[in-house]
């Protein structure tokens, strides 16, 4: 990596920046195929792709049993770590269970909302022979805390699933599990299998045909949102240490050659320090050949901003899936900050920490999303409904400003079936 000046940056470099491809636009007709053939030939064509893609003859798509199996089999600390960190998701996303409500706002006209869980939704957990434990638990646990009546988790097929994988399925609660994977998998969830139930709405993270997959069923079914490659911006003052911020970026580089990771600061010293941090802590990774890759691609750079208030406005800019805050006085900076998908505060909070086990939720918008929604939570699977009563008091106070403007609008019947109200006894 090398240090960029943020003021002198050129059209190509802020579009490389602030234009992260997911890739979706490449993979969107092949997924758009493989979604067609599971739609017309279910169980078959999943068997199809599970030997063409992921090179597994696949006997049982259901595996409910082995997940079972799996929790009961799986290594007593391993469990434990995976149990805690469902406990404390679960925790976190049970604060965001909201209340129904209703209140009276003026004589006789009492208005409230009330909320209700989608009754099947489906969640995908990349992984086949890795292990992403923590995709299950962030996708399932908040849709049962939601209250979802029937979660289904798809998987990709392996000759030996990951353990930990299916041991944290079956700890966040799933009802069903498959082993499909890719964009098949969505295909089966979207429109249903002979073994596949189908859902209303489709959540999780996965590769580039997964999201075309995701981009191609929604309006037949709901989705989260098109999430690509993993990305994550560091805000630092001269106060941060270098070898931490470092870290965030070598972390964030290792899941993808796409990963997009951006330094920003204010401070030469720290920018510098930064780059040649960068470049040893490759060097001591397992994925260092991909860690490199993401380092090098235009979407990742250090940036040397002129003050630490044009470093705020190119963050807000930027809205980064995860936004860490090195600064002396990080609760300030985290005030001028709106657009970020989970933020990051202080020494002690490594981005990891959310990825895992701290409670809030890495299903988290990419590609500038940030700036019109969040990441997964409770409100995900819940769906809102508006409650009215009136009184024959409230009805009548209304009646003349609804009467007007439906007959404004040239809705006669509108404005009668209030009049209607008022043809006879005391309202008259």
């Amino acid at each position: 990596m090398e240090i960029q000046e943020l003021a002198d940056l050129g059209p190509d470099a802020r579009r490389a920046l602030f234009e992260r491809d997911a890739g979706v636009e490449d993979a969107a007709e092949t997924a758009r195929d493989i979604v067609d053939r599971v739609r017309t030939e279910g169980d078959v064509a999943l068997r199809e792709f599970a030997r063409e893609f992921d090179d597994v003859e696949v006997g049982n798509l259901d595996i409910a049993d082995e997940v079972e199996r799996a929790a009961e089999e799986l290594d007593e600390d391993l469990l434990a770590h995976v149990e805690r960190a469902a406990a404390n998701v679960r925790e976190f996303h049970e604060a965001q269970v909201p209340e129904d409500w209703r209140r009276e706002f003026s004589p006789g006209r009492e208005l409230g909302r009330r909320f209700r869980p989608i009754e099947r939704v489906g969640v995908y957990v990349p992984g086949g022979a890795a292990a992403y434990p923590s995709s299950a638990l962030m996708g399932v646990v908040p849709a049962k805390v939601a209250g979802v009546d029937h979660v289904a988790v798809c998987t990709p097929p392996a000759d030996e699933l990951n353990p930990a994988t299916l041991a944290a399925i079956h700890v966040a609660g799933a009802d069903a599990v498959y082993q499909v994977g890719g964009a098949q998998a969505i295909g089966a969830l979207a429109y249903g299998t002979e073994t596949v139930s189908s859902v209303q709405k489709i959540v999780g993270p996965g590769n580039r045909f997964v999201t075309a997959a995701k981009a191609a069923v929604r309006g037949d079914v709901e989705i989260d949102f098109l999430a690509g490659p993993s990305e994550v911006a560091v805000l630092a003052d001269g106060t941060a240490d270098p070898e931490l911020v470092a870290a965030e970026l070598v972390a964030q580089a290792e899941h993808d050659p796409n990963a997009s990771v951006v330094a920003v600061t204010d401070d030469t010293d720290l920018a510098e320090a930064v780059v040649e941090e960068v470049d040893e802590q490759a060097a001591e990774r397992d994925r260092e050949d991909t860690i490199r890759e993401a380092l090098a691609n235009d979407a990742s750079a250090v940036l040397l901003a002129r003050s630490m208030p044009e470093a705020v406005l190119f963050t807000e800019e930027y809205a980064a899936e995860h936004l860490v805050i090195l600064a002396e006085d990080d609760e300030a900076l985290l005030e001028r900050i709106t657009n970020a998908g989970s933020v990051f505060l202080g020494p002690h909070t490594p981005v990891a920490a959310g990825d895992y086990a701290s409670g809030t939720n890495h299903v988290l918008p990419t590609g500038g999303g940030a700036r019109v929604t969040g990441g997964l939570s409770v409100e995900t699977f819940l769906r809102s409904t508006t409650v009215q009563r009136l009184s024959e008091e409230g009805l009548s106070d209304l009646r003349e400003t609804v009467t007007a403007l439906a007959r404004t609008e040239g809705l006669d019947a509108h404005a009668e079936s209030v009049e209607k109200r008022f043809e006879s006894g005391d309202g008259e």
